[in-house]
């Protein structure tokens, strides 16, 4: 009786978070896109494939992958480029602007029932050849045994891909593990993270700003308890970088670290941005 009371309480309590940070998101998306579309622009083109997204939220920068302009004028994702994309999202209250986002570009937006039973039959009717699948699929790659089975079939990847997404799982290495395990050799994980504030003289640093790294990296480790909690599980001060770059798998790991200075939040979130390539052997 008890575990199942606790396991109520706790489920309540989850989707409650879940609702808030969709509120918060609302507010909060178009401050973010404003600070990294411009990194996204650069680095999305580079997007093709099989496509896996880990914690797409929103799903914004769909944008920004290749598109082309088909007969009614519309711009679409281009199917040449991308050929099938799986959105592994776990909070439920993102779903519908995740939805309308595919969707004004281009995709054809399938749920996977396996892992959200009660999703409602809201599947776009194709309106045209070579729709590009957009697969929304609830869960994590924080346990390699609990991967949703739609993930897996879907398998191996051209491109994963993590935006704004590593710093709140709960065990970055196991994800990024996974992610390893679900590429095809030769694939590409490609990653924008916001990151503790890299040391002075660090050589990756591509955009200084004359910030203040010593302190405010303090600053972000003194928030972190605090932010994890109002940022459904955000940790600012991972350095996720160095976490991705030191896993066994890579064939090689490129990324550059970047202070940027729009307002006082992007001093306790500056950005790593890069690629890295699975082995082939």
């Amino acid at each position: 009786m008890h575990t199942v009371v606790y396991s109520s309480v706790s489920n309540g309590l989850s989707l409650t978070a879940d609702w808030l940070f969709k509120t918060l998101w609302l507010v909060e998306s178009d401050r973010n896109n404003a600070k990294v579309d411009t990194y996204r622009k650069a680095l999305w083109p580079e997007i093709s494939g099989n496509v896996l997204e880990l914690g797409p939220g929103f799903a914004e920068s769909l944008r920004f992958l290749t598109h082309v302009t088909i007969s009614d004028g519309s711009h679409v994702v281009d199917s040449n480029t991308i050929t099938s994309y799986t959105a592994l999202e776990p909070n439920v209250f993102l779903y519908d602007q995740l939805h309308k986002n595919a969707e004004t570009n281009g995709f054809c937006v399938e749920y996977d029932h396996k892992s959200y039973p009660n999703c409602k039959e809201l599947g776009t009717i194709p309106t045209r050849d070579n729709m590009v699948p957009f697969n929304i699929v609830r869960g994590t790659l924080d346990d390699p045994d609990n991967i949703p089975q739609c993930v897996l079939d879907n398998a191996p990847y051209d491109t994963v891909l993590t935006s704004f997404s590593l710093c709140t799982v709960k065990d970055p290495e196991a994800t990024i593990k996974n992610i390893i395990r679900l590429l095809k050799p030769g694939g590409a994980h490609v990653f924008i993270e916001h990151v503790r504030q890299p040391p002075p003289g660090d050589k990756r640093v591509t955009e200084d700003n004359n910030v203040n790294a010593v302190l405010w990296g303090k600053i972000q480790d003194w928030i972190t308890p605090l932010w994890s909690i109002i940022g459904h599980g955000c940790h600012v001060n991972r350095e996720t970088g160095e976490t991705i770059a030191k896993m066994e798998g890579w064939k090689s790991v490129e990324y550059k670290n970047v202070r940027p200075v729009i307002d006082l939040q992007s001093r306790i979130m500056p950005l790593s941005i890069g690629k890295a390539i699975k082995a082939t052997e």
